[in-house]
């Protein structure tokens, strides 16, 4: 795993991302308009925003076009930042099992991947065209526009997209990996066409042959994660349907125009702000400088610090890369062995991605229903009974600390860091007090937050150059458009799987499970747990809140408990190994062997796993705060 990786992956509560394409490149010359673009579009969605938020809450005068500017910003800057990460090799996938083959079939495997994600976006490029057509009768409502000014996004980044992907393919292959993984894509192409009539009658087998088999393929193979939920919806509707294309499109575009989601771009462009300013690490040295003198203190730092940081990041991997190089060389002088650092750098993360702002929370909200602000509210205390429980064991752990030499600093000291601290932590309790309060919208404190954070950052924490701009710009662009992507394919396979009656069958089937709501709930942990090794938390999220969410409902477990308990069940998933990415990530960090500290990171993920059941026994613990 790259360096890259640590960079790119995961700026959002993503999270939420899995692990790089190989060979990851800067951005080809022949992208440098789209990539300038698409920086344009995240400074006008910004800046359209503002505007918003003052005409409001200021003079009380609300422009009625703006969130039109905003929805018709949002879904090109989605589409082109999806074309960019094609260009840099930035969109998420599983390399677990391609990193297995030998050299030359990983040649092949990467070929075919690329391939595949042709494939299927070049099927897709007629019903976007035709979905452009039928929109162009639809006319917005302010700015008396056709709607295909919009939605004409995606036609324009599906072209580029797979312009895109066939370059990739033709200039990393060997003309021999180029031809048989054409001939095989064509084959099975072939062979399902030829198979139709077959599997029109197959009922819910398609769902397994289509939705689970192919999607399956596709991640073996290293495909991109929104291409295989892409290919899997593709194959399923094309094949044992009656669908037209035409459909997909329309719900891809639903996955990705939700006005909620104009918040994912903002909290990732705040993720780089903390990065680049420096504000992340003033937290950290203000915590070390109350409890790095108490045994175990440095570990209440660590995971005190990832609470925190994530609250104005919202983001695991910055998280973690901000405070593991600030804290580690102090922990490994005091006696800490660098496979604990990794256990617990890596449940720490976990343990703080419901702490406002998390982007996986505000897509929860989105595709579930479920109100932001009771979600915020509520994060902040399950955040809590999850870091009592790893605190208690860090305190444990640590009971052969070596303190020598280690003494309290002066109140001075602690006094000029809370000082140097204070601006950028009070940026979550902003954060967390508007939404949850009912203030304003998520979208208008991530705004909001932006510009405080660039102002702060730049005045107190230093500033930030024109060039270095332009740079999160476009990566904001990027990761938006990668993470957007995969909404909006699992949107459709999640739609897909409804049509067919499986939601039904399986409300059905759970409602007759004996232990009513309790066992439903350890049905919940176990699924999220595994989808959190395996697709990560936004595709896992999109694709099973439709199906999950309406039974909870019908055993009145509340909605927000029940949010809570997804997350973080899909938060352990994702860092226990050997599948779980982010424990991956964790150890690239920490530059630390996975093999070495794969021993270490279970008794951490046993604690999680206890707090996440007492979570779920104790409905209270998400509702009081409501």
């Amino acid at each position: 795993m790259s360096a890259t990786m640590v960079d790119v992956a995961d700026r959002i509560a993503l999270p939420e991302a899995l692990t790089e394409l190989e060979d990851v490149r800067p951005g080809s010359p022949f992208m440098r308009p789209v990539e300038l673009v698409a920086a344009a579009l995240v400074a006008l969605i910004i800046g359209v925003l503002l505007l918003g938020v003052t005409s409001r809450y200021v003079f009380s005068l609300p422009v009625i076009w703006i969130d039109e500017v905003a929805s018709i910003s949002f879904l090109w800057l989605a589409m082109l930042g999806a074309a960019i990460a094609i260009d840099r090799n930035e969109h998420l996938r599983l390399t677990l099992f391609v990193g297995m083959m030998p050299e030359r079939l990983r040649g092949f495997a990467n070929t075919f991947a690329l391939l595949v994600v042709a494939a299927f976006l070049l099927a897709m490029v007629w019903p976007a065209i035709d979905y452009a057509i039928e929109e162009s009768f639809v006319t917005s409502a302010a700015l008396n526009i056709p709607n295909s000014w919009r939605v004409s996004a995606i036609a324009t980044g599906i072209v580029l997209m797979t312009l895109l992907a066939l370059r990739h393919a033709w200039r990393t292959a060997t003309l021999r990996d180029f031809i048989l993984a054409s001939a095989l894509v064509i084959a099975i192409g072939i062979a399902f066409w030829l198979l139709t009539p077959t599997f029109k009658g197959l009922g819910y087998g398609n769902i397994l042959i289509f939705l689970l088999g192919v999607v399956a393929l596709c991640l073996v193979a290293g495909v991109p994660i929104a291409f295989c939920f892409g290919m899997g919806t593709l194959c399923f509707l094309m094949f044992s349907t009656s669908v037209p294309m035409i459909v997909m499109v329309g719900r891809m575009d639903e996955g990705m125009s939700s006005i909620i989601l104009l918040s994912v771009p903002i909290f990732v462009l705040l993720g780089c702000v903390l990065d680049a300013t420096g504000m992340g690490k003033a937290i950290v040295d203000f915590l070390a400088s109350m409890l790095g003198h108490v045994r175990a203190g440095m570990s209440y730092v660590l995971l005190g610090s990832l609470f925190l940081v994530s609250g104005i990041s919202g983001s695991k991997v910055s998280d973690m890369a901000t405070v593991a190089p600030a804290l580690f060389p102090e922990m490994k002088r005091r006696g800490y062995q660098p496979k604990e650092l990794i256990a617990l750098l890596s449940t720490g993360a976990a343990m703080a991605d419901t702490v406002p702002p998390s982007i996986v929370l505000i897509v929860l909200g989105s595709v579930a229903g479920v109100s932001i602000a009771g979600l915020f509210n509520s994060g902040f205390a399950i955040a809590m009974v999850l870091l009592l429980a790893l605190a208690i064991l860090a305190r444990w752990k640590a009971r052969h600390e070596d303190m020598t030499g280690v003494r309290r600093v002066s109140l001075a000291v602690i006094g000029k860091t809370a000082l140097i601290a204070g601006p950028a932590l009070v940026l979550p309790f902003i954060i967390r007090g508007a939404v949850g309060g009912g203030i304003a919208t998520a979208t208008e404190v991530s705004t909001i937050a932006v510009l405080y954070a660039l102002v702060i950052g730049m005045i107190l924490y230093g500033g930030i150059s024109p060039r270095k701009f332009y740079a999160m710009f476009v990566e904001t662009a990027a990761l938006s458009g990668a993470i957007l992507m995969i909404l909006g394919t699992a949107l459709a396979m999640a739609w897909a799987l409804t049509q067919t009656g499986f939601a039904r069958d399986l409300a059905t089937f759970m409602a007759g499970l004996p232990g009513g709501w309790i066992t439903f709930m350890a049905v919940t942990i176990v699924v999220f747990m595994i989808l959190g090794c395996v697709l990560e938390g936004l595709p896992a999220i999109v694709l099973m809140a439709p199906l999950m969410f309406p039974i909870a409902k019908n055993l009145g477990i509340n909605d927000v408990h029940y949010s809570m308990v997804v997350v973080t069940a899909m938060n352990i998933g994702l860092m226990t190994p050997p599948i779980g990415i982010g424990f991956y990530i964790a150890c690239k960090i920490g530059n630390v062997s996975p093999d070495e500290a794969m021993g270490a990171i279970w008794p951490y993920l046993i604690a999680l796993l206890a707090g996440l059941v007492i979570i779920a026994l104790v409905p209270g613990i998400s509702t009081w705060v409501l």
